[in-house]
């Protein structure tokens, strides 16, 4: 059972935590290559204040964004601006998102949200929490997957092996921590191959953040998977 009041709590929590820290940058820092490639951190932050006046628009009926041309175009607009401006930005439409999830709604209904993809309204605050959580990481300023809320890497490794759960190109797959399983991959009677981790080096694998170097495989190579 999804808990979005308790998702959207978590989320104000991580996004404190990131404005916090983007806070002790100066503009120069803002301008350095961040951990995605071809994206600054301005270009980071731009995401992340434009993504959730998309969300916005997703719980009040509107298309995600007005294109995917449209969506680039706004964040290498927004991506040079100064810190200050960067971290207004951030704040203030993280408030507009908080404010228009806290209104009335039918959190059971189905939104949709980009290259047509579909959920319940409830999970929406959980997406935006991976948004907030992932990009902090992105940033490359100290906080690293594994100083991520146990809860969230637990639910993302889940959401993930989820969203790749029958795919064609993934074969059946088992991910475990050694306490818990999660299949994902191609549907079987027993998987082909088991990835065994920590649940960090588990999200940064299935997240592309890491190379999976750190896992160990049995049963054949550490499949390849597809981009998000």
């Amino acid at each position: 059972m999804i808990d979005h009041a308790r998702d959207l709590a978590s989320l104000q929590d991580a996004t404190e935590r990131l404005l916090t820290a983007v806070g002790t940058l100066d503009n120069a820092a803002v301008t350095e290559q961040s951990r995605l490639p071809g994206w600054t951190r301005g270009h980071i932050l731009a995401h992340l204040a434009r993504n959730a006046d998309a969300l916005v628009n997703v719980f009040e009926g509107r298309p995600m964004y007005a294109s995917a041309e449209a969506r680039e175009a706004d964040i290498e607009r927004d991506a040079p601006r100064p810190l200050d401006v960067q971290l207004a930005d951030v704040r203030e439409s993280a408030a507009r998102f908080q404010r228009t999830a806290a209104g009335p709604a039918d959190w059971s209904r189905t939104v949709e949200l980009r290259n047509g993809v579909t959920d319940s309204a409830s999970r929406v605050p959980f997406r935006r929490w991976v948004e907030v959580e992932l990009h902090h990481v992105d940033l490359g300023t100290g906080y690293e997957l594994e100083d991520l809320p146990a809860e969230f890497v637990e639910r993302e490794v889940e959401f993930l092996a989820q969203r790749f759960a029958g795919h064609p190109d993934v074969p059946p797959t088992r991910l475990t921590d050694g306490t818990r399983a999660w299949d994902t991959g191609q549907e079987a009677d027993a998987p082909a191959v088991t990835v065994t981790g920590g649940r960090a080096d588990l999200l940064g694998w299935l997240a592309g953040r890491r190379d999976g170097s750190a896992l160990k495989v049995t049963g054949g190579a550490l499949p390849a998977l597809p981009p998000l």
